[in-house]
Formats: structure tokens, sequence, C-alpha cells
């Protein structure tokens, strides 16, 4: 593989330099469009289901995905920076066209608040997505997963205890069970994530839907 040398001497595989240059760029662009159409999607979609375009599940899975794309050619920091980046665009794609293309994003509290939650997000569910699908260690790959489906179950519990929409709630248990199902390697891990994946749903209500709740109310 060929090399460049840095100014301080060290040498940089092309390719890692070219992973850094577009891979992570590209996560930033496709989490821009992908807050657009978070925002259009909750005009497009019908009832509660609304809720569920620009939920707390739905813009950290982009995070996870590019993730886990970048973690085909690289380090778990890697995929943290994409994750951040996909992210970071998530929001300001989605208040950008608030702002806009609609009648104005409003009170600059949730921008910043939103902005502030990406930043822990995104590389959190980078790293995970580089966990599950990288990690020789089967506690890391479990525990990747399991957050990731935790989230789902976070929205579950939102939709029915607080929101009393149950077609949501249900949907989003459905996500949360096959998650596990469908993406851990082995039975074994398929059971042991979908254990953890209930205290992390639960830890993810309690850190996340409640202070929302109190900045909206």
């Amino acid at each position: 593989m060929a090399t460049t040398t840095t100014p301080d001497g060290l040498a940089v595989p092309d390719g890692t330099r070219r992973t850094w240059s577009t891979a992570v760029p590209a996560a930033a662009v496709a989490g821009l469009l992908l807050g657009v159409l978070t925002n259009l999607g909750q005009g497009w979609l019908p009832g509660g289901w609304n809720q569920l375009a620009n939920s707390g599940a739905v813009w950290s899975a982009v995070a996870f995905v590019a993730g886990a794309l970048l973690a085909r050619d690289g380090s778990a920091s890697r995929a943290a920076v994409g994750g951040l980046a996909a992210e970071a665009g998530l929001v300001l794609g989605y208040y950008g066209y608030a702002e806009f293309g609609r009648d104005g994003m409003g009170d600059l509290l949730f921008p910043l608040v939103w902005l502030g939650m990406a930043c822990v997000a995104g590389p959190l569910f980078g790293v995970a997505a580089h966990w599950w699908r990288r990690s020789p260690d089967v506690r890391r790959r479990i525990i990747g997963l399991a957050a990731f489906a935790g989230l789902f179950g976070m929205e579950g519990v939102t939709a029915a205890w607080d929101l009393h929409y149950a077609s949501q709630a249900w949907a989003c248990v459905a996500v949360f069970v096959l998650v596990p199902l469908l993406m851990a390697r082995t039975h074994r891990e398929r059971t042991l994530t979908l254990a953890a994946a209930v205290p992390c749903a639960l830890l993810a209500y309690a850190l996340v839907e409640l202070p929302l709740q109190a900045i909206s109310g």
C-alpha cells in the first residue's frame, strides 16, 4: 500500500487518507440530506407516526450505519468521527430546512440541545457499530448491538407510556427484538444482546427522554 509522509515524519497509508477525506464528509452530507427528509417526513407521515420521523432512535441509527460502513476500513476513532459527522449533519439539515423551507426554527434552544446530543450520540453509536462489526471481543459486540437495539426500546417506552400510541409502540418493540435476532452472530449472542438491550432501553429513556420532556415542558 502506498504511503504519504506527513510533516512530522509519520507515514500515513494513502487508503487511510482517502477514507478520512471522502468517507467522513460523505457521512456529513448524507446526514444533512436525511435531516431535511426527516423534517419533511413529519408532514408526510400520518398521526402519531410523524413523531418517529425525527426520533432519537432514527437519528442515532444514522450514526450507527455510518460507523458500520466506516468500520470496514478503519479504526473505532474513524467510526466515531463518521458518526459525529452524520449526526451533526442531521441537526443542520433538519433545522436548516425548518429555517429556510418552512416558517423558521423558532427558539435556538432545541437546535442547540439536539446539536449537543449529536456530539454525544454520534461518536457513541459510531463506536457501537464498530464494536458490533469488527471487535473480536464477544462482550463488545453484544454491548454495541444492545445499545443500538435499546434506542428502539426507549422509543417503544415513550410511545406506550407517555404518548399512548399503541401501534407505534409495537412497531418500536418489533425493531427492538429484531435487531438482536437478525444482526447478532450466534444464538448465544442473540440471547445475551436482547437481555442487555432491556437495561439499555431503560437507561436511554432516563437519560434522554425524561430530560427532553422536562425541557419541552
